[in-house]
């Protein structure tokens, strides 16, 4: 059982009672209910939550279910959900809110706690005890660092003025105190404003259907530490939209000319909304184009090498000014002294974070130098858990399982291929991972020509977004694709909470259906969890 809160109130004048208010827990849902029953007794019995909605309230969101307790017993509750509103139009009645009173509309990334009840059992009401569960309420919003309280409040006392004015000039005069209402009294003591009237709330007699529309604001918010950091509550955004790049190798004179074609596709993806950006490997090999012809390949990678700085700075710059995460292709990178194939994820936050790539191809190793990387990383990210897998990479799928293991949702997939077959080892080798391992793969690519270039010179590709396959994913387990050889950026939308459903209870089940007694994958390292939220990387 959860703790009780530190924070009580006498009872009653002149006695040692002392009311406690604390986390609810299923076997206060009977004392919850019977609580709701006193205190509403007017309504029909059927227009009251019940048992079994308590009970789903707290699985859904446990931290935001309170009961006020006195001697024992169940004197009142508070229940809130986080939901995300529409700053335009925030108003819905309470069955569409809450989910019919069930909290399955409870979505852990959102901005806004929703207090869909409080309640005090009339023999406790005026003996301070809303009070306290107010003050539980306004803790869980600054501890989340949630952006504001909503609630839609009753007004029972309008039943005694209908035809000698409307709701709205009822509920003006109680703001202004020419009036006492018992519900929008208490609520205005407890900091809320009325931000409008709206009919249709509850099918509350009491209060003729008419309902406050009640804001509470959290002055501690913090836009940034919500959308970067999160908080204890904030998990992973349910729903992200990516996009991919086929980056076109094609003739350019100077590095303006790279950056520009960079800004091009991130200024698309932001006019798209999305939330993630992904660049292909070798992205960086097209600055090749702007070196004195028939430089020796050794010689155009020093180059590239260092420029290693101003690459940073022209991704990281991009990722700031428009939000998005950017994972900027790869470049070759000297660490500790050898030559590796680095992918680096930008964030809006100011953070770059590396993965080296691990699998070396045979032209690689003979042609451009680069050594084997090191390590394996998952990057808790504001909008998901993300995994870079460059390449060659992909082809491996101890590596996939290993990241699904430790938790992640999206593997990226920065790719550079010279043709057909080249390319389609890598794109059916990401499809397999997709489905064996229930994740989803963003694949990106680069398409195009690069004549006089040591490298990089004939490319052929096609950027995609991979999914499942069962019956919440498209039929061919393909998001989006763009057309092979052709400039492009794919765009398309993911459900994380679907691949987190589907993990579990679709018709077959790679990764519960494993056979561990016959078989386990056993990295000889461990998965390092990044917190992305941190500057740096």
């Amino acid at each position: 059982m959860r703790q009780p809160a530190d924070q009580s109130v006498p009872a009653t004048a002149g006695t040692k009672t002392r009311v406690t208010v604390r986390h609810a827990v299923p076997g206060d849902a009977p004392g919850m209910a019977a609580v709701a029953r006193a205190a509403y007794s007017a309504w029909p019995a059927h227009h009251i939550a019940g048992e079994r909605h308590y009970r789903l309230q707290l699985k859904a969101f446990p931290e935001g279910q309170f009961v006020a307790e006195l001697d024992g017993k169940v004197v009142g509750y508070a229940t809130s959900l986080v939901v995300h509103l529409d700053d335009e139009s925030p108003w819905f009645n309470h069955t569409e809110i809450t989910g019919d009173g069930t909290f399955r509309t409870h979505d852990p990334s959102g901005e806004t706690l929703y207090g869909s009840d409080i309640c005090v059992h009339p023999q406790c009401q005026g003996q301070g005890v809303s009070r306290l569960l107010y003050r539980a309420r306004k803790s869980l919003l600054r501890r989340y660092n949630l952006k504001r309280m909503v609630a839609g409040g009753r007004i029972p006392g309008y039943a005694e003025h209908r035809g000698r004015m409307t709701a709205e000039e009822y509920v003006a005069a109680v703001v202004a105190g020419k009036l006492r209402d018992q519900a929008l009294n208490a609520h205005l003591h407890a900091g809320y404003t009325v931000d409008g009237v709206h009919f249709g709330y509850l099918a509350d007699e009491e209060s003729l259907g008419y309902a406050t529309h009640l804001v509470m604001l959290n002055p501690r918010f913090q836009a940034k530490r919500r959308m970067v950091a999160g908080a204890p509550l904030r998990g992973a955004a349910r729903r992200l939209r990516v996009c991919s790049v086929q980056y076109e190798h094609r003739r350019i004179d100077a590095w303006q000319d790279f950056a520009d074609q960079v800004e091009h596709h991130v200024r698309t993806a932001n006019s798209y909304d999305a939330h993630l950006l992904v660049f292909p490997e070798y992205l960086t090999a097209h600055l090749f184009s702007t070196f004195k012809p028939r430089t020796p390949l050794p010689e155009a990678i020093r180059k590239l090498v260092a420029m290693a700085g101003r690459i940073d700075q022209l991704f990281l710059g991009q990722a700031q000014a428009t939000g998005l995460h950017i994972v900027g292709g790869t470049t070759p990178r000297l660490v500790d002294g050898e030559l590796k194939n680095v992918s680096t994820l930008y964030t809006p936050a100011g953070g770059m974070f590396r993965q080296e790539k691990l699998h070396i191809t045979p032209n690689e190793v003979a042609e451009w130098g680069i050594r084997p990387g090191a390590g394996l990383r998952v990057f808790d990210t504001a909008i998901g858990r993300l995994a870079i897998l460059v390449c060659y990479d992909i082809e491996f799928p101890e590596l996939s399982r290993m990241l699904v293991d430790a938790g992640v949702d999206i593997i990226v997939v920065p790719s550079a291929t010279d043709e057909r077959k080249s390319y389609l080892r890598v794109r059916y080798c990401a499809q397999a991972r997709a489905v064996e391992n229930m994740v989803y793969i963003v694949l990106a690519a680069n398409v195009g020509q690069l004549a006089n270039s040591p490298a990089m010179q004939m490319n052929f590709g096609q950027a995609a977004i991979l999914t499942p396959s069962d019956f919440a994913f498209p039929m061919n387990g393909i998001v989006a694709e763009g057309v092979i050889n052709t400039p492009a950026l794919v765009v398309g939308d993911l459900d994380l909470g679907a691949l987190e459903v589907q993990r579990s209870t679709a018709s077959v089940r790679p990764l519960l259906d494993r056979r561990l007694d016959l078989y386990t994958v056993a990295g000889r390292i461990k998965v390092e969890r990044v917190n992305t939220s941190r500057i740096g990387g």
